[in-house]
């Protein structure tokens, strides 16, 4: 087999591409390596295939994708001395080089606008509609396991309540300790103003147990456990494991749902209490420092002056705050289709839409037990 080659004679009356040997497939990786570069100032060039021996698809793809570059820069490309087949290869294979279409601009104006508008409008009704009837659904399948606890499937539970309650201690402890700091710190500069300084007690204890310490460990649970269930239902959809489970005649909701909304809704409160305490010592320990207030002046205080309610109030927020993060999670996960690509933007959405939810339920709570004196 001649080796092909493919040089540049620029001594012409304008610039020649000359191809020979036999132009094929197996010798692409060699030929295009050793392609001359063509100059910048060059706007007609010539491809003389007259000492082509051979060409099949692929070196015939070579030339063309090759004057398909060169004429997108504006160059003018001739080919010449093509046999009649090879002519004829050259054309199918330039007909079927697909073409970049540019991205159309999105029309303006006000009834494109309003199309928009209403498209995302109809969009997130269906998306509620569908959560509603998801979360239906859950509460059905939540019910029928509490009242026939043998189809519980308790190795999975375990499991999911390690993954997010025990290996969460960590980061879930040293968030309510940094945040009883930053409370006692910010509040002592405050008081020290008005020589109130034994109040910071009051403060740190009514913000952390009332509302900081299970929100903030909401919002690091949906970010943690959330999202990591949306991505490991989300790839089992992707995978067709959901639709295999069905052909099997499982519930995909009782067997993968069910227990991770269980998990959350045993190990958040937990969460939530290990967060408090955290931040209590937090508190303390930055009240001793920086205000000189013992750690009984603060047992004591706290005591006196901070009522059950206010731990029994941020303890009832968790169930409700746990089921939102599960049920927004797996119906997320659910929603996956297409590709790879779908999974991370179901994760996303998972997250923020958990995270929203979870603040937007805290401040109804929090209207809601203002309003009834609590």
């Amino acid at each position: 087999m001649a080796m092909a080659s493919i040089m540049l004679d620029q001594d012409a009356e304008r610039p020649v591409l000359r191809v020979t040997g036999k132009l094929l497939t197996a010798a692409l990786g060699t030929v295009e390596r050793a392609m001359p570069s063509i100059p910048s100032n060059t706007s007609d060039l010539e491809i003389d295939l007259s000492g082509a021996d051979a060409l099949d698809t692929g070196g015939a793809w070579l030339i063309a994708d090759l004057k398909t570059r060169l004429e997108a820069e504006g160059r003018s490309v001739t080919i010449v001395g093509a046999s009649d087949d090879q002519a004829a290869l050259m054309a199918a294979v330039t007909k079927a080089i697909p073409e970049d279409e540019s991205p159309e601009a999105p029309p303006t104006g006000f009834i494109p606008l309003l199309d928009r508008t209403g498209r995302g409008t109809v969009d997130a009704g269906k998306s509620v509609v569908s959560l509603l009837s998801f979360f239906g659904l859950i509460l059905t399948r939540l019910v029928g396991v509490l009242l026939r606890p043998w189809r519980l499937r308790f190795a999975a539970l375990f499991t999911q309540m390690e993954e997010t309650g025990l290996k969460a201690v960590p980061i879930v402890a040293l968030m309510g300790f940094l945040i009883g700091v930053v409370l006692a710190f910010q509040g002592a500069a405050q008081l020290r103003q008005f020589g109130a300084e034994v109040f910071v007690v009051d403060l740190i204890a009514v913000s952390v147990l009332r509302e900081l310490g299970i929100l903030l460990t909401a919002i690091i649970v949906a970010g943690r456990s959330g999202s990591a269930f949306t991505a490991s239902v989300g790839s089992m959809k992707l995978q067709e494991e959901i639709d295999a489970m069905r052909t099997l005649g499982l519930d995909p909701i009782e067997v993968l749902a069910v227990p991770r909304i269980l998990a959350l809704l045993i190990m958040l409160p937990i969460l939530g209490f290990i967060a408090n305490i955290a931040g209590l010592f937090g508190g303390g320990l930055m009240s001793w420092i920086d205000l000189g207030i013992s750690p009984g002046l603060f047992i004591s205080r706290l005591y006196a002056d901070v009522g059950v309610w206010q731990l029994a109030i941020g303890m009832i927020k968790a169930p409700f705050f746990a089921l939102v993060i599960g049920v927004i999670s797996i119906w997320q996960a659910f929603q996956v289709e297409g590709s790879s690509v779908s999974v991370g933007q179901r994760t996303t959405a998972s997250v923020v839409q958990s995270i929203f939810l979870v603040i937007a339920l805290d401040a109804l709570f929090s209207v809601f037990f203002s309003e009834m004196g609590v």
